[in-house]
């Protein structure tokens, strides 16, 4: 989905194709709610040349918003955030070693000057909604679509809530373990 006809654009960048699934929920909420977005896979490490070029054009391709995700060192957001003068959004991945704590605090304790919005290990959901955000405050429309989720996410509940006090929590937890 990389072409819709709006300007607001969002960029969506990863390390590794690892980090796929995560990245995939922020992607997915942009396509609820109708943002178009270019998904890219860039390693800041071992390709520094293809990043610096993606990094400086991507104002210049439409993008107000970047969500960068990364494990580990977690470079790739700080870096964007360095070059690129529009918000970037932080996505810390969950490692083997350190349960995704080294990429969080990397990610989050960016020198001042150069701030990342971070949302939580794996939140990939997250941060397509912060981005929506961000870009809601100059599109009306974008932030009505944003009340309606808003307002979907609350029928849900309440859904569930019936539906536990209809069958009681015995049988609600053996739906759910179908």
């Amino acid at each position: 989905m990389a072409s819709l006809e709006k300007v607001s654009k969002v960029g969506i960048v990863m390390g590794s194709d690892s980090d796929m699934p995560v990245m995939a929920k922020a992607a997915d909420i942009l396509e609820e709610l109708n943002i178009p977005y270019e998904m890219t896979i860039i390693s800041a490490h071992r390709e520094p040349d293809v990043f610096f070029e993606y990094a400086k054009s991507a104002e210049e391709k439409g993008f107000k918003v970047i969500i960068a995700g990364a494990g580990m060192a977690a470079h790739l957001p700080g870096m964007c955030a360095a070059i690129f003068p529009m918000p970037v959004i932080g996505i810390p991945m969950h490692t083997t070693s350190l349960g995704g704590r080294d990429s969080l605090y990397s990610i989050v304790q960016m020198p001042s000057g150069i701030p990342v919005a971070t949302v939580a290990i794996n939140g990939g959901a997250n941060a397509g909604l912060l981005a929506a955000k961000i870009l809601a405050t100059s599109d009306a429309d974008l932030l009505q679509r944003l009340k309606d989720y808003s307002a979907s996410l609350k029928d849900q509940v309440v859904n569930k809530d019936a539906k536990l006090k209809e069958v009681g929590y015995k049988a609600y937890l053996d739906g759910m373990k179908k």
